[in-house]
């Protein structure tokens, strides 16, 4: 049954269907991570592209939050695809953000699905918000879609570092959310496909308890200076949104 929500960005609504997969507070985090940098950039981004979009709300928030004429969502799942394009049509995104359905792990090797991106190197930034769990050989989500979200069924952690790499331009900006548990493989892999990790921030539930988000934002062909910034805490003692998180809902 699908459901149609108010993100809390402006009158952006989403479209999507419990029993398969609603976003997170993850995904929200991403956004704002990136809508802050991007807005302090002294470049101009024009154009950005978010790999494994889901039903599309990284970048449903990024059309309020940033002044990007072209987004873009890849996505292979043909419901979330659907569902996504539902989503630029009620936002009245249509001509600005593009829904294009194919497969990430084989974006280096299907000229069609790059050719209807643009080619390589056309994109100023590229998000991800991908599975954060490794395949060990099983369908471990209680349905295909939830496991596909959440595990590395279909396309692992290199296919969308190698993905970012291809798609972006030099200089061009990424921006990664995931588990801190695989940071040495993220970064590794991050530099491996010559994306330099420039900044990080460590997300806690609450104060006093233990990273359980990481955002991570690389520049393709950067030089090595990694800035980590103070913990972001989602939630104070009582159990409401933190004021920074709050903070990320106005928009930038």
């Amino acid at each position: 049954m699908v459901r149609i929500d108010d993100t809390g960005f402006g009158g952006i609504r989403i479209a999507q269907d419990p029993e398969e997969f609603c976003y997170g507070v993850d995904a929200v985090l991403l956004a704002g991570f990136a809508a802050r940098i991007l807005g302090s950039a002294r470049k101009s981004v024009t154009g950005l592209c978010d790999l494994g979009t889901g039903t599309g709300i990284i970048p449903l928030i990024l059309s309020h939050k940033v002044p990007v004429p072209r987004l873009a969502g890849v996505e292979i799942q043909d419901r979330s695809v659907e569902l996504a394009r539902q989503n630029v049509e009620m936002n009245g995104l249509t001509g600005r953000f593009s829904v294009i359905q194919g497969d990430i792990s084989s974006l280096d090797r299907e000229s069609s699905l790059l050719a209807e991106l643009g080619g390589a190197g056309s994109w100023d930034a590229v998000t991800s918000n991908p599975p954060y769990t490794a395949n060990t050989g099983g369908l471990h989500a209680e349905n295909r879609a939830r496991a596909v979200a959440r595990q590395e069924v279909l396309a692992d952690l290199d296919d969308f570092l190698r993905s970012a790499e291809l798609l972006l331009k030099d200089r061009g900006d990424f921006f990664l959310v995931h588990r801190p548990s695989r940071m040495a493989d993220i970064i590794a892999g991050a530099r491996e496909h010559h994306l330099e990790p420039k900044e990080l921030r460590l997300v806690s539930p609450r104060e006093g308890e233990g990273p359980n988000i990481m955002l991570l934002h690389c520049v393709r062909g950067g030089g090595p200076e990694l800035k980590v910034d103070p913990p972001l805490y989602v939630r104070k003692p009582d159990g409401n949104y933190s004021d920074e998180v709050l903070r990320i809902y106005e928009k930038m």
